[in-house]
């Protein structure tokens, strides 16, 4: 949100005149904005304020390094069947994954509810079938 208010901010301080922006516009900046949040956070980092530097992750209190092997697999298996989605499934599909609802989704991306319901399941199958050649199917 503020990143787009900045940015709008900004816009507006070029610009000659009064004249107010388009809602369409400032919805295009929002979704813009939201997209560029969504792939900066994929490649950075975020470290909890509490730690200094580098963090351990906590132990397991299962302590079972095959179990925690597998799961590093699979992570790595859903992060490169992601990475060959198109992009507006990778969107839908990284916003169902997170939670969201397929209307909430809709709305951030800016399409159809439709048009996000077919993205979100033509994504999921696409996902799906990425992880079965892998040999990674349940």
């Amino acid at each position: 949100m503020q990143q787009a208010t900045l940015k709008v901010m900004e816009i507006c301080r070029r610009r000659e005149g009064n004249a107010p922006l388009a809602p369409s516009y400032l919805h295009k900046v929002a979704y813009t904005v939201m997209v560029d949040e969504m792939r900066r956070g994929s490649w950075r980092r975020e470290v909890p304020l509490e730690g200094e530097g580098t963090v351990d992750p906590p132990a397991r209190p299962d302590g079972d390094p095959e179990r925690a092997a597998l799961a590093g697999e699979l992570t790595r298996g859903i992060h490169g069947c992601l990475s060959s989605l198109v992009e507006p499934r990778l969107l839908a599909v990284t916003l169902h994954l997170q939670g969201y609802s397929v209307a909430e989704a809709a709305e951030l991306l800016a399409f159809g509810l439709k048009r996000t319901e077919n993205l979100v399941y033509r994504g999921l199958a696409d996902l799906r079938r990425c992880l079965a050649a892998k040999g990674l199917a349940p």
